[in-house]
């Protein structure tokens, strides 16, 4: 049976169109003029220059607000750009993030070995695997993209990630480490796809950049969890991190991690290369600590910088990490380590990737020192920096004028002032 409409029914019907075609008709106004005014109409007695911003700028890759104003910033050391022009470490800013995963736009950078961020067209790039294989063979993007892809959280920290007293916040401590979802074929895949052959024990990874970076890694560690990335992020692989392709060996030292991956070389034996400079040494010990990292956690709030503005209860939060794995627990002291307490593990947890935590906290308005330390899923502790001074037979205090051997994974404690200012307590 037909129904029939009202007339109030009729007219609603005909408001919605014409207000759908003035609508239409003002979009296509605006598409055409190119432009959108998106600063506020200022206050009386006030003039502004209204800040304009294409709609093709709105629309073909999203700004963040313009509250929100995160930025890298370079280590002290080495400002970028250098005087050659040329980026050296930028560092993420750890005490703003949320969650665990880093913006690509906020990963850290390390240094690109005296060259500029290659420009590479992704149709052009390939990737050789060659050496001790059956079949040496040569992968374009498009050939990597026909193989099963896996998407896998991990974090990457560069060696250059040593905490010392002079720095001022968790940026600057801890700002050379970062975590993203990456997208790519795994390393075993595209090994077996070429034949190892018997005797093999090492590859040699080597990146396309002027000055070529490259790393050697155990061929068991290779056909373990590597992946020839081309994501991050639910995106391609930004051009400072690698594009169109780089290395990820989760839980490794970040200058393993090749970026503008090209070349592949399956070996017999450990290959020195340009980035083993100054990153291996004839101590077996301090080598060791130089392939994977260890448990280690930090304070992103309250860190230093920061400012309570009075007794009361806050939300203290952290990042913890292992390159040996999950991690399994995280414990919070306030008293500078005398006594602990478990902290709650916030969000999923996943192998070699950062692991949020938090806790309630009660601050009483008096001078404290607040620390954490993790544990892995090995069993590994993270260490003080008095007991890795007991491990290696040096003074207590050896650390307070020297950089900690190998990998700092060493407690960071801040300490909160009664005026409620938060500082470096190294």
């Amino acid at each position: 049976m037909e129904s029939k409409k009202s007339p109030t029914t009729k007219r609603a019907t005909g408001s919605k169109q014409a207000s759908r075609r003035k609508f239409l008709a003002t979009g296509a106004a605006a598409a055409a003029l190119g432009a959108v005014q998106t600063t506020a109409v200022p206050a009386a007695g006030q003039t502004a220059a209204p800040e304009t911003k294409s709609l093709s700028d709105l629309i073909a890759y999203g700004d963040r607000s313009e509250y929100v104003k995160s930025v890298r910033v370079a280590v002290d050391e080495r400002p970028s750009p250098d005087e050659f022009g040329l980026t050296f470490h930028v560092l993420t800013p750890l005490q703003d993030s949320v969650g665990i995963i880093t913006p690509s736009s906020l990963h850290f950078i390390g240094t690109h070995r005296g060259s500029i961020v290659p420009d590479i067209d992704p149709k052009q790039h390939r990737l050789l695997i060659h050496g001790m294989v059956d079949r040496p063979l040569e992968f374009s993007m498009d050939d990597l993209r026909r193989f099963p892809a896996v998407s896998r959280v991990h974090f990457i920290e560069c060696l250059g990630n040593h905490s010392k007293a002079k720095d001022k916040t968790v940026q600057e401590t801890h700002g050379l480490t970062s975590c993203s979802e990456w997208t790519g074929v795994l390393l075993s895949t595209l090994l077996k796809e070429c034949g190892v052959q018997k005797g093999a024990s090492w590859v040699v990874s080597e990146g396309a950049e002027e000055v070529k970076g490259a790393g050697s890694i155990r061929l068991a560690k290779a056909m373990d969890d590597c992946i020839a990335a081309y994501g991050q992020n639910g995106e391609a692989v930004r051009p400072q991190q690698g594009f169109p392709l780089r290395l990820v060996v989760p839980g490794f030292e970040g200058i393993y991690n090749t970026k503008w991956l090209r070349r592949i070389k399956v070996v017999d034996r450990y290959y020195m290369t340009y980035n083993d400079y100054g990153h291996i040494s004839k101590d077996e010990e301090v080598a060791a600590l130089t392939f994977q990292w260890g448990p280690k956690s930090v304070i992103t709030f309250p860190s230093g910088g920061q400012t309570l503005p009075g007794p009361g209860v806050y939300q203290l939060t952290g990042l913890a990490w292992s390159g040996g794995g999950a991690v399994r627990r995280v414990e919070v002291s306030t008293d500078g380590g005398e006594t602990w307490k478990d902290a709650e593990i916030r969000g999923g947890v996943h192998p070699k990737a950062h692991t949020r935590f938090g806790m309630d906290w009660k601050w009483d308005g008096r001078e404290c020192v607040v620390v954490s330390r993790s544990t892995d899923e090995l069993g590994q502790v993270q260490p003080s920096r008095a007991e890795l001074a007991a491990f290696f037979k040096v003074p207590p205090d050896y650390y307070k004028t020297h950089g900690v051997q190998g990998s700092d994974n060493t407690i960071q404690p801040w300490r909160v002032e009664s005026d409620g200012s938060v500082h470096n307590a190294i």
